[in-house]
């Protein structure tokens, strides 16, 4: 039994790290964020951005990159990526320029409960081809089109979990074309889900904004198929900061 943690749209609020922490020390396992953690945006940049190290605190394994991660200008972007203590994946964004990238276009992880082949999702910020890609050099690949060359990577003895950063509609898009996704952990449009959405069978988990949830799920897999056996939001923090 594989259990996986999930937050996202935190935007700066902090104070959650201890409790997660503590549920994770009573109950491991994997613990992803799918991005607009930071206060920064794609035009505006924070050299200090605290709640990366609240990440770090609560364990992090992987982070999605976020509209709020990315950034116009590489270099702004690159800076979030290396600063950040955990990896930054995303799988639909490239460089036209063949810059390095400071970030993974997916993960393989493997404990002793389970393998995971990772794979993240950023919202389009504009057309393939458009006048901006020429400026900043990004180009954003149509995110279906960018999971279909994952799905076909993914080992028989694999979960493919999906970090999306596109919205609960597009991930109900998302889901309906490739079932192959056995989790496909959502933000972005700070849906709160007290359960999964199942489109095609996927389910597809959004915990809401601001660290007020943690969602978790448990995945089994029964004669080579995933089964999400147990699901649950925790609270980590009320409205006002505290812990909740």
């Amino acid at each position: 039994m594989t259990r996986i943690y999930h937050t996202s749209d935190l935007h700066d609020h902090r104070h959650f790290a201890e409790p997660l922490a503590a549920m994770r020390a009573r109950a491991p396992g994997w613990y992803f964020d799918c991005g607009d953690s930071l206060r920064g945006s794609q035009t505006v940049y924070y050299r200090d951005e605290p709640i990366q190290l609240e990440l770090a605190r609560a364990g992090c394994d992987a982070q999605a990159i976020g509209n709020r991660e990315f950034h116009y200008f590489f270099g702004a972007l690159n800076a979030r990526a290396r600063r950040a203590p955990y990896p930054i994946i995303c799988s639909n964004l490239q460089d036209t320029r063949g810059r390095a990238l400071p970030f993974a276009d997916h993960l393989r992880l493997s404990n002793a409960h389970g393998s995971l082949y990772l794979a993240g999702l950023l919202v389009v910020q504009y057309p393939s081809q458009s006048f901006w890609e020429r400026i900043f050099g990004w180009r954003f690949v149509d995110p279906i089109a960018a999971i279909a060359q994952h799905a076909a990577s993914v080992r028989d003895d694999e979960y493919f979990i999906v970090l999306s950063h596109l919205g609960l509609r597009a991930d109900e898009k998302l889901a309906a074309a490739y079932p192959r996704i056995d989790l496909l952990l959502g933000g972005h449009s700070h849906d709160t889900l007290e359960q999964p959405s199942f489109v095609g069978g996927v389910p597809i988990v959004h915990a809401g904004p601001y660290g007020r949830f943690a969602s978790v799920s448990e995945l089994r897999k029964q004669a080579g198929h995933a089964q999400l056996e147990r699901f649950e939001l925790l609270p980590l923090i009320a409205d006002n900061g505290r812990t909740a």
